[in-house]
This record gives structure tokens, sequence and C-alpha cells, in this order.
């Protein structure tokens, strides 16, 4: 096969990291049954983690980061796959204890792969693992029994990749969504995501999240965490459910038993990086049909695999909305 082309994350004895373009023999690849030509891969806040000192994602170094790949299949000892098939991975211990998406070619057991129908590469790399986990958080409302004529359903941290897919799917289902932010200039965005009503970050400032807040969402898609994850619980209907993913706010949840022995509220954490084979596949093929984003476009920014250090500068300072999407075929 000749060399690979990566980013590959150094970390120095001082606990400092580079993130360099190198070429490195195939044997550098861990083993695995499929042998993937990746074409694109994402920036998410773990990839970002991945290469900042004490980041606490990576189990060592050299790495290639890239929790997220999409490609084609180039070899395969797996019955599953075949030469040619398009595929995507994404959990477990990609990009952060097995090499990732941010080289031209990756290897990875079958049970971590998934073959694509309906969607193209360039589009599982839109979605991604954010917007998966937007499209488990989604799932988690309506097999709660949730229906759009319940309410209206929040979602904080709306122009993040997860909260952002959120609103699209949601909208795209019926349901009336408040999407909750505190960037004033993404409105217009959300609204074309389908945002019935914008609004800003909750708790509002200086407002007290009680034990019981008055009743205002039928259910949530939560990214915060923190004080907003706690009012998003305290104001939820009776047998409302939150489903919780994220913590960019806190991991803190400074609560009471109130919502859930009085309303009873539902909790339903969601992970998407542990989740067995068969229920991912399951969801992605529910994504190239009635679970497709509607505005996938709209919320996906291309940049280069070359351009990666800038972009995670970005998005550890927040600076990012909606999903980034990486090319890596054709790019070093």
């Amino acid at each position: 096969m000749g060399d690979v082309q990566a980013l590959v994350a150094h970390q120095d004895d001082e606990g400092n990291i580079d993130l360099v373009h190198e070429a490195v023999d195939e044997s550098f690849l861990p083993d695995g049954d499929v042998e993937i030509a990746v074409e694109y891969s994402g920036v998410n806040f773990k990839d970002a983690l991945a290469v900042t000192p004490k980041g606490g994602v990576a189990r060592s170094y050299p790495l290639i980061p890239g929790i997220d790949l999409a490609g084609t299949v180039r070899s395969s000892s797996s019955s599953e796959f075949a030469v040619g098939d398009v595929v995507v991975a994404h959990g477990y211990d990609i990009g952060t204890g097995r090499h990732g998406g941010y080289a031209d070619t990756a290897r990875l057991p079958a049970d971590m792969v998934v073959k694509l129908s309906g969607l193209t590469a360039a589009e599982a790399a839109a979605i991604g693992t954010a917007g998966f986990t937007a499209a488990m958080s989604v799932e988690a409302l309506t097999s709660h029994g949730i229906t759009p004529s319940d309410g209206p359903v929040l979602v904080t941290g709306a122009t993040g990749g997860v909260g952002s897919v959120s609103v699209d799917l949601l909208a795209a289902a019926g349901f009336e969504v408040i999407a909750s932010t505190g960037k004033s200039d993404a409105a217009d965005l959300l609204r074309t995501l389908g945002a019935s009503e914008v609004i800003g970050r909750l708790p509002e400032e200086g407002e007290k999240v009680r034990a019981l807040g008055k009743s205002r969402w039928a259910a949530a898609v939560d990214c915060v965490g923190g004080a907003t994850l706690a009012y998003a619980l305290s104001t939820l209907n009776y047998g409302g459910v939150v489903a919780a993913s994220g913590l960019a706010g806190s991991a803190d949840l400074p609560t009471t038993v109130h919502p859930f022995i009085l309303r009873g509220v539902t909790l339903a954490g969601i992970d998407s990086v542990q989740l067995p084979i068969d229920r991912r596949r399951a969801l992605w093929a529910r994504l190239g049909t009635d679970l497709t984003p509607a505005h996938l476009s709209d919320v996906t920014t291309d940049v280069s695999v070359t351009d990666l250090p800038k972009s995670i500068k970005t998005i550890l300072k927040g600076g990012v909305t909606g999903r980034t999407r990486v090319i890596v075929a054709g790019e070093f």
C-alpha cells in the first residue's frame, strides 16, 4: 500500500502536543478486518481535547485523531464488507485509543464499521458523531412516547453540532421547537432549521433554578449540562423527558429529586461512544431514510484536513456553529 498520509499528534516531555502532517508506514496502523480509504472526517469537541494538553480523552501518543471517518472499503477480510462499499465509523476508541480519521487510510475491526445505504460518504461525515447523537436524542424522546401534540420541545446549546441537527430533526418530525442559544446572531439559521422560537441561554441571568418551576416543555434535548439541565428538568411538563448528551456548560447537576418523584420526569442519558454495533447500524439506516436531516448543508462547513490545527483552536473557543466536515481525500 505504501505510506499513509496523516496528521499525527505527538506529546513532548513537558506535555505539549503538536499536530503535524507525516507520511507513516502502513504498519503504523492497528490491525483490523476492514481497510478504508478515508474521504472525510469531522471536527468535534472531543477531537480538540485529543490534541489539548491534559484534555483527558487520548490514551497515548503518537495518535492520529479524528473520531469520525467516512469513505470506501479498500480491502476486507470480513464477509460483511466488500471492496467499494461506502462506510462510516465513529465511537468506541476511534481517534482516542486507536488511530482515527485524520489520515487517508484507516484500519478497523468489522464490528466498528457501518455500511451506508441512502447516504453518501460526504453526507455521513456531515452528520458524524454529533448528528448521530442528535438522532439518538430524538429517538429517545419518541421512544418514551413524546409526540408533537404534547407541546414544545426545548433544545439547549442549539447552535452546536448536536443541537442544530436536533432542531432540524425535531422540526421535520412536526414538533414545535424552542431553540436556546447564547449566539443571538444564529437566530435566522435556527429558524431556517425549523425552530419556532429562538431564546437565550437558560436559566436567564439572575434567574434562580427552582426545585420545581413552571411547566414549559414536553421534552428537551440538552447539550449543556449544569444549571441549564437542572432548569430543563424543573420546567418539564408531567411525564416529560430530557435527552442529555453534553456538558458544554458544566458536568455538575444542581437539581433535586422533585422533578422525578412529583412530575414523573425521565432523564435519558445519550452515549454514542459505546453503543452496540447492531443498534448503531439500525440508526444509521434510519438516518438514510426517515431521519435524514433536511437542512444538513445549512449547518455544514467544509475544511481541508491540512487546515485542522486552526479549526481545532476555534472549536475550543466555542466559535463553531453547526457541523465541520473535514475533507481528507486528495488534500495531503
